[in-house]
């Protein structure tokens, strides 16, 4: 296709808006016939009655350019440069690909990674790859306002050599600027996407974009950081553009230069005269849905699949989605709170898999010392409602402690009456590599079972084979002896480790009321927990319900039945009505679960009843559906008035979601099981755990990273050998990860 001898090439510009409406009115400028097909009526007519309008400050210049919208269209397309929002690539791919001319091309001038989608529709061969910086906005149909000077790289897909027709079209878009070819075109759309993830994050208040990345540097370098970590990932060698230099935000750059980068952008962007996105204007002008959503697809994609965590862009993209409809609730407070979770976040760096795999050899020479270990614990009685074997059993477990690890550096025992004492034991940052200082790493578990003193006696530890078998070694006693044999890995490899509490309770069986304080307290002085609960199916536990033991007591008048029936109010026939009310509360859809377990009421057949009982358990999904609850609670009346109804007891477990936070964690224990040589899955269950109290206390927990098997609570309960060597080989990786983030 090279032109340069003969008449100038025609374009079609398919999306006039201001990056298709910019280039349309450049190339029209330097003599290109140009067609600019557009779905915006108002616009198309502009432009017929008053050609297409480019606005710089206050001078406004008119160029004719041919204006129609897709239905109008009639011929074929040549060269077609493709300017539409992201989110309308598909269907503007299926209007273009029927009428695309067999040499033709068709030019990706978008935001985000769309070149894949424009091949699926269209052919490789007929797909031209660009990256487009250029400041303007549609400020009225048929204006566009030209907001600075941009950047332009036009290249072939994936990396191929610069072709001829390449040359021939940089050439035409030197009308516009410094137009160049390059075969790294992906390197320039991944430098643009941590670009564009900050401009993303100014659109979530109204002021201008320069100063609000200036003071809000914490979100704008997680933004960024988190787009570059996924590029650095997938073997990308990024590419810096106007004032915009990656590398200084890549998440190890030095902080020094990282600041002077910074200064840089933002003195280059008050110089723009355009001071707000298009992401701001689309929210707070044109009040329609943004693209940025669909840009950032394939990020999260590729970021998901290799366990990267995006936890700050993600939550600027929920954050622009409450906006929409609704940008007077724009404010600077969104990106203070961002600040915040900016700077809690702080990357693990994941072993590599010479550690992991040390640590998994090093745990496979001591899995018959984990399974001796295991017995010996199993053989302490620990029921929760038995306070001399409990305090027999912590005992124990203080003494094979030190034996294990050693002395800690501190130990606390916190006296409960009516429970079993809680133990928390506090052991050092290790190896120069491991960060000394910043809140502990805490690993929860408890040493209480539901079996009953005696259990053993009947029912003693059993090994077959792999399996193991006993009271509790499931649910959580393989659980501990896994943990602190992941401690023990780690110091006798010489592999860095971080700050850890270790922290016992003796009454988690019965709903931990004599620990939960205790509990919370710690969660919010540690960075992270891992609550080594027994795993599901193998799976980590990422979500919880929320558990209510709630008791309706109803107050009737007794009579008489048979001698006087009306003078009575039968405190069974409300409870009966009051069931039935109760009933309709459950909400499976949204993960809601009301069982009422037992009832009972009443004396004797011919009294009328004056006193009914039930007792409810109620599980919910959402801290939304545990305000619906607790609102129908507060509305119960009784149907007949002469009786009185009452609601006690409460919510014992909070609700346990999956936070970004957790979801990180969850990432992070996919990664290393990945390096151990097998897959992990994370699942939602309707258990709960003492993890709940912490996620509540706004402290990301690991859950389920304990014992593998089956059978909690019930004579079937089993543990697995290999699940015990697997899933310490895990813990110990996490934690020297965790060690060097």
């Amino acid at each position: 296709m090279n032109h340069a001898s003969t008449e100038p090439a025609p374009y079609t510009v398919v999306g006039g808006g201001a990056i298709g409406g910019t280039l349309a009115f450049a190339l029209a400028s330097a003599g290109h016939p140009v067609t600019l097909v557009d779905t915006d009526r108002a616009h198309v007519d502009a432009i017929r009655a008053g050609g297409l309008v480019v606005a710089r400050g206050d001078a406004r210049t008119s160029l004719p350019v041919t204006a129609v919208t897709p239905d109008e269209f009639t011929g074929s397309l040549d060269r077609v440069l493709l300017a539409v929002k992201a989110q309308a690539t598909p269907a503007a791919v299926d209007w273009i690909e029927p009428r695309l001319a067999a040499d033709g091309y068709v030019v990706s001038l978008q935001n985000g990674f769309n070149e894949a989608r424009i091949a699926e529709g269209v052919g490789a061969r007929r797909t031209v790859a660009a990256f487009v910086n250029i400041f303007a906005d549609v400020v009225e149909p048929g204006v566009v306002l030209d907001g600075g000077a941009g950047a332009l790289v036009i290249g072939e897909p994936g990396g191929a050599p610069v072709s001829a027709r390449v040359r021939d079209l940089v050439a035409d878009l030197h009308s516009w600027g410094p137009a160049v070819a390059s075969d790294n075109v992906e390197g320039y759309l991944w430098a643009k996407a941590g670009f564009g993830a900050m401009l993303s994050a100014t659109a979530l208040a109204d002021a201008p974009m320069a100063d609000l990345i200036d003071r809000h540097r914490p979100t704008m370098a997680a933004v960024a950081g988190e787009v570059f970590a996924v590029a650095d990932r997938l073997g990308i060698t990024l590419e810096p553009f106007d004032a915009f230099d990656p590398h200084p935000f890549r998440q190890d750059a030095d902080p020094a230069a990282r600041d002077a980068a910074f200064d840089h952008l933002t003195a280059w962007l008050r110089t723009q005269s355009k001071d707000r996105s298009g992401i701001w204007r689309d929210l707070a002008v044109r009040h329609r849905p943004v693209e940025v959503a669909t840009q950032y697809v394939d990020v999260f994609a590729h970021a998901t699949e290799r366990g990267l965590s995006t936890t700050v862009l993600r939550t600027v993209m929920n954050g622009l989605e409450e906006l929409q409809g609704a940008p007077h609730l724009m404010a600077e407070a969104r990106l203070d709170r961002l600040d915040r979770l900016a700077r809690t976040e702080s990357p693990a760096h994941l072993a590599d898999s010479t550690q992991a795999e040390a640590i998994r050899d090093w745990l496979d020479q001591h899995r018959e010392d984990m399974v001796a270990d295991l017995a010996a614990y199993t053989s302490q009685g620990s029921a929760s409602d038995d306070q001399e074997a409990l305090a027999a059993c912590l005992a124990w477990l203080r003494g094979w402690l030190d034996e294990r690890l050693g002395t800690p550096q501190a130990e606390e025992i916190f006296p409960r009456e009516g429970a079993g004492d809680i133990l928390v034991r506090r052991y050092p940052a290790r190896d120069a590599g491991a960060a000394p200082t910043g809140p502990p790493v805490l690993l929860l578990g408890h040493y209480d079972t539901v079996w009953p003193t005696g259990t053993l006696e009947s029912w003693p530890f059993h090994r077959d084979g792999d399996h193991i078998s006993g009271p509790g070694v499931f649910d959580m006693k393989a659980g501990l002896v896994q943990a602190v044999w992941a401690l023990r890995a780690l110091d006798a490899l010489g592999l860095p480790r971080p700050a850890s509490t270790l922290m016992l309770n003796g009454d988690e069986e019965t709903g931990s009321i004599a620990s939960r304080e205790a509990i919370v307290a710690e969660a919010r002085d540690s960075r992270l927990a891992m609550v080594f609960e027994a795993a599901a199916d193998g799976a980590i536990k990422t979500a919880r319900k929320g558990v209510g033991l709630f008791t309706v007591t109803i107050t009737g008048i007794e009579a008489h039945a048979g001698l006087d029936p009306t003078a009575g109010a039968s405190a069974v026939d409300e409870l009966a009505h009051q069931i039935l009310h109760l009933s309709g509360l459950r909400a499976p859809d949204a993960g809601t679960t009301l069982n009422i377990g037992v009832v009972e009421g009443g004396t004797r057949g011919n009294v009328t009843a004056g006193r009914a009982v039930a007792h409810l358990d109620i599980r919910v999904a959402s801290a939304a559906e545990q305000q619906r609850i607790d609102r129908a609670f507060a509305a119960l009346r009784p149907v007949d008035p002469r009786t009185r109804v009452e609601i006690t007891g409460g919510w014992n477990r909070p609700v346990f979601e999956r936070t970004e936070q957790v979801a990180e964690l969850a990432g992070l224990a996919r990664r290393c099981a990945a390096l151990l040589g097998h897959d992990l899955s994370e699942v939602s269950v309707g258990g709960a755990s003492d993890g709940n109290f912490v996620v509540a206390a706004g402290t990301p927990v690991l859950d389920g990273i304990g014992a593998v098997g089956s059978g909690a609570h019930a004579r079937s309960e089993r543990t697995s050998v290999e699940g015990m060597r697997e899933r310490a080989a895990l813990a110990a990786t996490v934690l020297t990860s965790l060690a060097v983030g």
